[in-house]
């Protein structure tokens, strides 16, 4: 049986991985990090959009927004803001695609998620806002 941890050791872990990925359409590599559960659920509220009383996944951007959450210097700052996003979009499908597998598998996000999201996103958003 593995050791029970206490409060101190949970917030002391140092639990986020990096992993370096080779992007050969930008000419090297980059460090994809996984997403704390605070960029997680922001990254989750960034693709939602209210539609009327309901919200609908807005699967717009998608990789180039998950790359610029996830891709890090190496003191593991992100390279990317939320203003980066557009012209991230406009970069080879392939080298995101590439990105958007490895920041998926980091940060525990599957195709299943996506759509827990999109059949829970009333109540899990109510008074929430989600801009994109």
């Amino acid at each position: 049986m593995a050791k029970l941890l206490g409060r101190d050791e949970i917030l002391q872990a140092k639990d986020l991985k990096t992993e370096r990925v080779s992007v050969p359409e930008w000419g090297g590599d980059v460090l994809v990090r996984s997403m704390t559960g605070a960029e997680r659920d922001a990254f989750e509220a960034s693709i939602l959009e209210k539609r009327g009383s309901d919200y609908d996944v807005n699967m717009r951007n998608l990789r180039a927004k998950l790359a610029a959450w996830t891709i890090v210097d190496e003191e593991g700052n992100r390279l990317f803001s939320e203003d980066d996003i557009k012209a991230l979009s406009e970069k080879s499908a392939g080298a995101l695609q590439r990105v958007f597998n490895v920041a998926s598998r980091l940060s525990a996000i599957g195709p299943e998620d996506v759509e827990e999201l999109a059949k829970n996103s009333e109540s899990a958003l109510s008074g929430a806002s989600g801009s994109a």
